[in-house]
């Protein structure tokens, strides 16, 4: 088993990317603590995973919240006596359009949802991954806040992605002396409530992928898995690409 009698915990749990990586987590030994807005999805996760034989929490909140972060890490401690490592994968798209169209609510919003939410779970989590002797922890960022390839109407999406990946480069090079690894996995479309369930929207999305189509959640959670295992214990500091080729195809 890859994670073990691992700790982790799991943000945006609740369905797609998240959800995946919970089950995907469990199944390969690790005790997860999942968060997510939804308390009523997370409550059903966090039992099939219980009646399966693996160890689940959950606590609903927001991530938008210092209070919350912090609140998961205690959990995690009480649960299960402490942090191995984290999956902040909570986030939002907002509204997609021209910059100069763009409200500064959406702005505020999406910023906050994707920059401030992975600045408090850091926060909260590298003191207990400290106390631990070391640990991981990896962002779900996009392929738009690397290489955004003309994308249209991205604007407030693709700079929190942007400012993620600064964020994860800050704390690799900070914390890896302590044995505290981070990196920020970069996914492509991936057939999840966030992409809608449009099939000409689909059939669009794919085409933009050198391999033609969208990702399944459970593809993303994979790679989460490996920057998560032992096996990635000299990979920290990167945006990771798991997006079908098409950062590279945009460049």
């Amino acid at each position: 088993m890859e994670l073990k009698d691992k700790t982790l915990i799991i943000t945006g749990a609740s369905s797609g990317i998240g959800a995946a990586a919970a089950l995907l987590f469990a199944a390969e030994g690790a005790n997860v603590v999942l968060g997510a807005r939804r308390q009523a999805e997370l409550q059903t996760l966090t039992g099939k995973i219980n009646q399966s034989g693996g160890g689940a929490a959950c606590l609903a909140g927001d991530v938008t919240e210092e209070s919350y972060s912090e609140a998961l890490v205690a959990l995690a401690t009480e649960e299960f006596g402490g942090l191995d490592g984290a999956f902040n994968n909570a986030g939002m798209m907002g509204d997609i359009g021209p910059v100069e169209q763009m409200d500064a609510a959406n702005w505020n919003a999406v910023i906050t949802a994707n920059l401030t939410g992975a600045f408090f779970s850091a926060k909260a989590q590298i003191p207990a991954l400290r106390a631990g002797g070391g640990g991981a922890l990896v962002f779900t960022g996009s392929f738009v806040g690397f290489s955004n390839g003309g994308m249209p109407g991205m604007g407030a999406y693709a700079a929190s992605k942007a400012g993620l990946i600064g964020l994860v480069q800050s704390l690799a090079s900070d914390l890896a002396a302590e044995g505290i690894r981070a990196n920020a996995l970069l996914p492509g479309g991936t057939k999840t409530a966030m992409a809608g369930d449009d099939p000409d929207t689909h059939s669009f999305i794919a085409g933009l992928h050198p391999m033609k189509r969208m990702a399944a959640p459970v593809e993303i959670a994979q790679a989460a898995l490996f920057l998560l295992s032992d096996r990635s214990s000299f990979v920290t500091g990167g945006p990771v690409a798991v997006d079908g080729g098409i950062a590279a195809r945009l460049v």
